[in-house]
């Protein structure tokens, strides 16, 4: 059951969903798959890979901001899907909190119910609620966030939550007994990295969330400004005090809304891939596609805390340390035995072969 309709695959949460349900088909699972629909079309590709496929009308009327549970909850919760759930008794995967409304019902109860937890919803509400610079969309994530944490409570009901990074397998064992770790899917089992140089450095991911704009605004202003580097942007739906930010300078670059091979081609080809956020909740796929896909590595402290791959990335945390460390990486060519070293580390670090081999025992 999906928060979202996870085709086309272009951002975090859906990207987690849909190479789920592939390696799931692929170990020869028969899957019937549910999911909201709010702005994105029906999908052929998703169809063509399940038995069936139903979609579901996410109801976002201004009532259900009144409601005590939180809004991306009520505004799914469905009659008709309960009613379709009910039709067999297989075991069910609700993909986030977004879509647990289903474990209110008392109808499902006695149902094999697993929750694939992709975040730390109220933490992650939370903070960008304090980076929001809409006073009423900052109002309304300060609410949702309480209402979330509030609302955790519900996956008690679950027979098992499936945290995605290591931090969240931690809080939810403070919590729930039923917790186990499931990293999260990126699509990529091999590395794929084009040795030699590029000659610009990328930041890519969902611009419409402020988490993302304001890293995308703090490269431009702080880091980028007056260097004379090619400096890309790419990622959906940015929004117009980003797009003027960038406007003011000739070496930054913003690519509105890529296919998914366009922003792949902008991965593997950057010298560089940037990638800093100001709060560390949840595993960054796209840190996992820069990894198995681009040349060097950027981040900050945050985008990396609770994992081992310090050694494959370049850890900068203020705008003078990433203005050298950018500096110094723009002219240095990527080698055979560095696509080596990647290749070797990254077997050790991400394995969703083995992530799927739970998967399959916990479901079956």
């Amino acid at each position: 059951m999906s928060f979202d309709i996870p085709c086309p695959v272009n951002y975090g949460g859906v990207i987690d969903v849909f190479f789920k349900l592939q390696a799931l088909v692929e170990r020869g699972f028969k899957v019937h798959f549910h999911c909201f629909e709010y702005g994105r079309e029906h999908s052929k590709r998703l169809e063509s890979l399940c038995v069936s496929v139903d979609y579901y009308k996410r109801d976002m009327s201004f009532w259900k901001f009144f409601s005590g549970k939180p809004y991306i909850v009520t505004s799914r919760m469905s009659e008709a899907l309960i009613r379709d759930l009910l039709k067999d008794d297989y075991p069910v995967l609700l993909e986030g909190l977004h879509t647990c409304g289903v474990l209110l019902d008392e109808r499902m109860r006695g149902r094999k119910i697993f929750v694939r937890a992709h975040n730390m919803e109220h933490e992650y509400y939370r903070y960008l609620a304090k980076t929001e610079k809409n006073l009423r969309k900052k109002l309304f994530l300060r609410i949702e966030s309480s209402k979330l944490k509030r609302f955790e409570s519900v996956l008690a009901k679950a027979i098992g939550i499936l945290a995605i990074s290591n931090k969240d397998y931690e809080y939810f064992k403070k919590s729930f007994n039923n917790v186990y770790l499931i990293p999260a899917y990126a699509g990529f089992d091999k590395v794929d990295v084009l040795e030699g140089l590029g000659d610009y450095v990328l930041y890519h991911g969902k611009l419409d969330i402020s988490e993302n704009y304001n890293a995308a605004e703090f490269l431009i202003k702080e880091v980028f400004k007056d260097s004379g580097i090619k400096f890309k942007i790419a990622g959906m739906n940015p929004p117009r005090h980003l797009l003027a930010c960038a406007e003011k300078e000739p070496n930054v670059e913003i690519v509105e809304n890529p296919d998914d091979e366009t922003l792949q081609e902008l991965i593997r080809n950057a010298q560089i891939n940037i990638l800093v956020t100001a709060q560390s909740t949840g595993l960054k796929l796209k840190l996992l596609n820069a990894l198995f896909n681009g040349r060097y590595c950027v981040v900050n402290d945050k985008m990396v805390e609770g994992l081992d791959v310090n050694d494959l990335c370049y850890v900068a945390n203020d705008a003078v340390e990433i203005k050298t460390i950018v500096s110094d990486l723009m002219t240095k060519p990527f080698v055979e035995e560095q696509v080596a070293i990647r290749k070797s580390r990254m077997e050790a670090f991400y394995n969703s072969s083995h992530s799927t081999d739970r998967l399959v025992e916990l479901l079956g």
